[in-house]
């Protein structure tokens, strides 16, 4: 059974709305997906729906917006299969609230350079929770200002340290709930908690004190940003403290940084099979 346990739709930042996103996961022969939208679980009634329509095994998701305290990094954590999601909706929000006043400031400071109107970025944030950083570089793209969504103009945009908006990107993850809180939160909902792509936020220490804490079920071993040397160091952890080891492509269709299918990294069966019997 070939798995994809990672993509994004519009509700997010993702430029597929669901149908679309479920009906291409069908034509690439996944047979079971996982819609991760950050911080949202707007997705789960609908895609389980056209789940059956497109004959594509749809387990409920979403990837959380974490913060690690100790390390000052950002972590984010994929929610399997809730079976209380209702008890993450207080969660969602206010991340959802947070990502929204920020994203609605970093517009404001764009529109100070480049006269484009507000409208016009959110046209591509329409069915979202917030206005990403994809969806200013969208509107700037159509009005002519660059011909690509990450590049120069981005890193002047967006840059951390002299961006133009730097000062509001820093402060990206002043709104993001401890981890341990998330964690906490995602057991309370019944649902299976897994670290997303430790490589992006060199999260591999904080996996492990999470593994010995037993608030973590899991990691994602297989996605693009870990090479084959980091996959078995991760793998290696996971076996040791019997973690499950999930993949996915992280798929975001045209907003991805570089071409990304659906289908492009996979969960194994046998780690597929602990998901779905995890409370069995």
């Amino acid at each position: 059974m070939k798995a994809d346990l990672h993509c994004h739709t519009t509700i997010s930042d993702g430029s597929l709305g669901i149908s679309d996103v479920i009906m291409q996961a069908g034509r690439d022969g996944i047979d079971c997906l996982a819609i991760t939208d950050h911080d949202s679980l707007a997705s789960l009634s609908r895609s389980s729906v056209l789940g059956m329509r497109y004959k594509v095994k749809i387990i409920p998701a979403v990837e959380f917006s974490a913060f690690d305290g100790a390390r000052k990094r950002k972590v984010h954590i994929l929610c399997y299969m809730p079976k209380k999601p209702d008890r993450l909706e207080g969660l969602c929000l206010r991340t959802s609230e947070g990502r929204m006043k920020l994203g609605k400031s970093l517009a404001m400071k764009v529109l100070e350079k480049y006269p484009i109107t507000l409208e016009s970025i959110l046209r591509y944030s329409a069915g979202s929770k917030a206005i990403y950083k994809c969806h200013i570089m969208h509107a700037l793209m159509d009005y002519g200002y660059t011909t690509e969504l990450y590049g120069n103009i981005y890193d002047e945009i967006f840059d951390v340290n002299e961006g133009l908006c730097a000062e509001q990107v820093r402060a990206e993850a002043d709104f993001y709930p401890d981890v341990r809180f998330v964690l906490t939160l995602i057991k309370a909902s019944g649902g299976i908690p897994v670290m997303a792509h430790p490589k992006v936020f060199d999260s591999m220490d904080l996996l492990e004190e999470l593994a010995k804490e037993k608030l973590i079920d899991g990691a994602e071993i297989f996605h693009s940003s870990a090479d084959e040397k980091y996959r078995s160091e991760l793998s290696a952890l996971c076996e040791q403290y019997n973690l499950i080891q999930t993949g996915g492509s992280d798929f975001h269709g045209f907003y991805n940084h570089y071409p990304i299918q659906i289908g492009s990294a996979t969960t194994a069966e046998d780690q597929l099979e602990r998901i779905l019997n995890f409370n069995a």
